[in-house]
């Protein structure tokens, strides 16, 4: 496979909607994902009431990356080869010596499944992205509850707290004005959602004027996806896209054959009998990737069109869109900007019009680390019995280097960069930072760990 990576090669462009072309503002976002959950738990389960206060700081504890093992109420921090590196009961952390105990220096038992990407189990829980993070802080303040008051050992909220996502997220609960998180959204959109970059839009037309397809592909269902495409691209914003597939059900849009996800049209935002084929562009819904990338072949004339898909889900965006289609994968990652980076040598060699966005050190992080959890790259692993510590990879990091092609923090930060911009892609043979851009996070770069593990 060759180095590098441009958008100038690809026929066909694919977006994820929600934390990728539509960005958000996390600490609001996250707070009112929180408040949807716990209300629910509480007004119709009968939780503690406790549960519907927040401390100021508690929101640290959400981190990308983390595992609930559901059974032992325990969250953990994965290391590349699926040791724990760290853990919690509830909300409270672990020791070392706690988790040598309960779990020993070696793989996770669950680890074979999870490093599969199967996040959806009655054992364990993946959490990869915002929309579920929120979910784990309340989930770990359950455990805290229940052993206060039961002093369980083994738990079994998880059936009530799928009920509270279902509740909050189901297809017509915008349309009802169902739940805590919908009707929210709708009323303050401003106070969630953030505009999108005149860089960026401009970037989309650009994509288009050069001949590329454009594609939406989102979970969210229209109704919901065309209020956000509204606030953040304008009211014209099917015109940026030739294809628009929303209530996508990913992953199992990349991995069910077409009998089992068929595509279907809408209908004032109510979907209508199955379609045996996709024969035009348009707006959809549900689907599969088969049937896509046959009209894709169609549309640009090719045998194999080369797709590439922006998403920041792993597991719903990136792993299936490499796995079971072989796309070309960007990964929008914001911990990148939680990270200070400093711009390696080279970098500065390169003339200043092909610079993008973030190069340099002159963006504010909006995005924080979580002191809890620490880097979301790397860690330490303590040494046993004397032996000096050393410095790991985690399982999150591995995955980015595995799955995507490339990784940035936003849209924005390629927004400004020409076509045919040249990516390093991560590969086998490269360093394990070669597909970061602008650079990549200071926790990977050499001496830097001391730093940046404190």
């Amino acid at each position: 496979m060759q180095q590098h990576f441009s958008l100038a090669d690809c026929d066909v462009v694919g977006f994820d909607l929600d934390h990728t072309l539509c960005r958000y503002h996390l600490p609001q976002s996250a707070r009112l994902i929180y408040d949807s959950f716990a209300q629910y738990l509480v007004t119709e389960k009968g939780y503690d009431e406790d549960l519907l206060t927040l401390a100021p700081d508690s929101l640290d504890f959400c981190c990308k990356g983390l595992v609930l093992d559901i059974e032992e109420g325990n969250f953990l921090k994965l290391a590349e080869d699926g040791t724990v590196l760290r853990a919690s009961h509830g909300t409270k952390s672990m020791t070392f010596e706690e988790i040598l105990e309960t779990h020993g220096r070696r793989e996770w038992k669950h680890f074979s499944t999870v490093s599969g990407m199967v996040s959806r189990t009655a054992k364990y829980y993946l959490y990869d992205n915002y929309f579920d993070l929120p979910g784990a802080l309340l989930c770990a303040r359950v455990v805290d509850s229940l052993d206060q008051h039961d002093g369980q050992k083994k738990y079994d909220f998880w059936k009530d707290m799928v009920a509270a996502i279902q509740h909050n997220y189901k297809i017509s609960a915008f349309k009802e004005d169902c739940g805590t998180y919908f009707p929210e959204v709708k009323n303050h959109p401003d106070k969630y959602l953030q505009k999108c970059p005149e860089s960026v839009k401009k970037w989309l037309k650009q994509l288009k004027n050069s001949g590329k397809i454009l594609l939406l592909i989102t979970s969210s269902h229209s109704d919901y996806c065309r209020l956000l495409c509204e606030h953040v691209l304008g009211n014209d914003f099917e015109e940026y896209f030739d294809i628009l597939i929303t209530n996508a059900l990913k992953p199992g849009f990349f991995s069910h054959t077409p009998n089992q996800r068929p595509f279907r049209t809408l209908e004032n935002d109510e979907e209508q009998e199955a379609l045996l084929s996709l024969d035009k562009p348009g707006w959809y819904s549900q689907g599969n990737a088969i049937q896509l990338f046959d009209l894709l072949k169609k549309m640009t004339g090719k045998l194999d069109p080369k797709v590439v898909y922006f998403g920041d889900s792993m597991h719903s965006d990136i792993f299936p869109a490499r796995h079971y289609s072989n796309w070309e994968t960007v990964f929008i990652l914001e911990e990148l900007l939680g990270d200070k980076v400093t711009v390696p040598a080279k970098a500065e060699s390169e003339p200043l019009e092909k610079k993008g966005k973030y190069e340099g050190d002159q963006f504010k992080a909006p995005y924080f680390v979580s002191k809890q959890w620490g880097s979301f790259f790397m860690d330490r692993l303590p040494g046993l019995e004397n032996a000096e510590e050393t410095f790991v990879h985690t399982w999150s990091c591995k995955c980015i280097s595995t799955y995507s092609t490339i990784a940035i923090p936003s849209l924005e930060a390629i927004a400004d960069l020409p076509l045919d911009y040249r990516f390093t892609r991560f590969s086998s043979n490269s360093s394990a930072t070669a597909g970061y851009y602008p650079t990549p996070p200071r926790a990977l770069l050499p001496n830097e760990e001391s730093v940046t593990m404190k």
